[in-house]
């Protein structure tokens, strides 16, 4: 048995969470709680790609993708700015 996707544990949980449809007010909301941010641990996987592949000076395009190689999500400019502060000093 394959693990769900992403996609697929959100719609089950939404469907779980709301057998007759969503409201029309909860959809905003609901985005809010969905939105995904890097755990501390995607955070460290992505310095140290990063800095193994010496990708030297490092720029907000290099750090995105990276994070999309991680996460295979497309990268916040939170998840960004979060990857940046844990680089050593001059990447």
């Amino acid at each position: 048995m394959t693990k769900p996707s992403f996609l697929e544990s959100v719609v089950g949980w939404l469907r779980e969470g709301y057998p007759q449809g969503i409201p029309a007010q909860d959809h905003v909301p609901l985005l809010a709680l969905l939105r995904r941010r890097l755990t501390d641990e995607e955070v460290a996987a992505v310095v140290l790609e990063l800095v193994a592949a010496g990708e030297v000076p490092v720029d907000s395009v290099d750090i995105g993708a990276s994070i999309t190689k991680v996460t295979d999500a497309l990268p916040s400019e939170d998840d960004i700015d979060r990857v940046r502060e844990h680089l050593p000093a001059g990447l």
